[in-house]
C-alpha cells in the first residue's frame, strides 16, 4: 500500500489509492509565564492573603477619604463638643467630665464616642489619626527601602574596599538606638530652628521624624540586599553578562535587581507596620505629634490618662491598630509564600 504524500502548504494529505485524509493537528502552544504571573496565581489561591490585602487597602482608602467620612458623620476632630457653648443644648459629658451613655458615649451623633474632659469626637480623631500615621509611615518606609536597596546593591556587587566601607558606615548607624536617639534629638533640633517661646509647627515635627527614622532605619534593608547580591554576583548569568561586555549598571539593573525583588517586597510588608508602631510610640512619649494634631499614638497617650475613668476610649483605636498590624504581618507571610515556588500554597 502506498504511503500518503503530504502536499506542503495544504491542509490535507494525498493518498494515491484512497480518499484524502485530514492533516494531523499541531500541538497546542503553551504560553510561558513570568515569575510575577506565577506569584500572582499562587497568591490568589491564599484566601488569608487576599483577605488581608483587602483589609490593608481598605485602611489606606479610609485614611485617604478621612475628611469626607468625617464630614458625612457631621463632626470634626478639633471641636470641643463638651465645652463649646454652641452644643450646650446637647450635653455629652457629665459633671465629672466623663461621657454620657454606653461605651464612651457612642450615639448617632458620635459613632465611636467622645473624649473625656473635652468631648472631642473619637471617630473623627481616629480617621484623621489613621491618615497621619499611615501616610507618614508609608513615606518613611519607601525612603528606607530605596536607601537600603541602593546601598546594599553597591556594597554587594562591587565588594572589596567598597563593601568594607559601606559595611563600616552601616555599623556606625546601627550603633544609634533610633527611638532613644530621637527622644534626645527632638529638643535639640527644636532649639536650633524654633523659638522656645513658640509652638513647634506640625510640619517641622513631621519632617524631623521622617529624617531621623529614615537615617536610622535603612541598615536592615541594606544588609539583607547585600547578602543576597553577594550570592548572585557569582552566578553564571551574571558572569555571562560580564563576558558579553555589559556595563555594571546594566548588570545590576537587568540581572541582579529582578532577583532581589522578593526579599524587598517581603521586608516592605514587615517594615511598614513596624514604622507605624514606632511613630505611635514617639507620639505616646510626647516627642512625636502633639495636640491638636490627630495621631494614633496620641490617642493611646490620651487613653492612658483616661484608662481608669473611661476604658472604652481605647477600644476603637486599639482594635483598629491591632487589626491593621495583624493583617499586614499576615499579608507579608502570604507574599513570601507566593514568591516561594516550593510553597504548598
Amino acid at each position: 500500500m502506498t504511503s500518503p504524500i503530504d502536499i506542503e502548504g495544504s491542509g490535507t494529505s494525498v493518498v494515491v489509492d484512497g480518499e484524502p485524509e485530514p492533516k494531523a493537528k499541531s500541538e497546542a502552544k503553551h504560553e510561558g509565564r513570568s515569575p510575577g504571573q506565577l506569584m500572582w496565581i499562587r497568591f490568589k489561591r491564599d484566601r488569608t492573603g487576599v483577605v488581608c490585602a483587602v483589609i490593608v487597602i481598605g485602611y489606606f482608602v479610609v485614611a485617604l477619604l478621612a475628611p469626607l467620612l468625617v464630614k458625612l458623620a457631621g463632626t470634626d476632630p478639633y471641636t470641643l463638643y463638651g465645652q463649646d457653648p454652641t452644643y450646650a443644648d446637647q450635653p455629652i459629658l457629665d459633671d465629672f467630665g466623663l461621657p454620657l451613655g454606653y461605651l464612651g458615649g457612642v450615639s448617632g451623633d458620635h459613632w465611636f464616642g467622645v473624649e473625656p474632659q473635652y468631648g472631642r469626637d473619637l471617630f473623627a480623631m481616629l480617621m484623621y489619626g489613621m491618615r497621619t500615621s499611615l501616610y507618614m509611615a508609608l513615606g518613611i518606609t519607601v525612603l528606607v527601602m530605596v536607601t537600603g536597596v541602593i546601598i546594599g546593591l553597591i556594597g554587594g556587587y562591587f565588594g572589596g574596599r567598597t563593601d568594607y566601607w559601606v559595611g563600616r558606615v552601616t555599623d556606625f548607624f546601627l550603633s544609634f538606638p533610633s527611638q532613644l536617639f530621637f527622644i534626645a534629638f527632638m529638643p535639640v533640633v527644636t532649639s536650633f530652628f524654633v523659638d522656645p517661646r513658640e509652638e513647634t509647627p506640625t510640619y517641622f515635627r513631621a519632617l524631623a521624624m521622617l529624617i531621623v527614622l529614615w537615617l536610622l532605619g535603612w541598615m536592615g534593608m541594606a544588609r539583607l540586599v547585600r547578602s543576597t547580591v553577594l550570592s548572585l554576583r557569582e552566578r553564571e548569568f551574571v558572569e555571562a553578562a560580564k563576558v558579553s561586555g555589559a556595563s555594571p549598571w546594566r548588570i545590576v539593573r537587568k540581572e541582579i535587581l529582578p532577583n532581589v525583588v522578593t526579599p524587598i517586597l517581603v521586608q516592605f510588608t514587615y517594615q511598614l507596620p513596624s514604622t507605624i508602631l514606632t511613630i505611635a510610640f514617639l507620639s505616646f512619649a510626647g516627642v512625636g505629634f502633639v495636640e491638636p494634631t490627630p495621631d494614633w499614638g496620641r490617642l493611646f497617650a490620651a487613653g492612658a490618662q483616661y484608662a481608669e475613668q473611661d476604658p472604652a476610649f481605647m477600644f476603637f483605636p486599639g482594635v483598629a491598630l491591632v487589626l491593621f498590624v495583624l493583617a499586614f504581618n499576615l499579608l507579608g507571610d502570604s507574599v513570601r509564600d507566593a514568591f516561594d515556588p516550593k510553597s504548598g500554597r
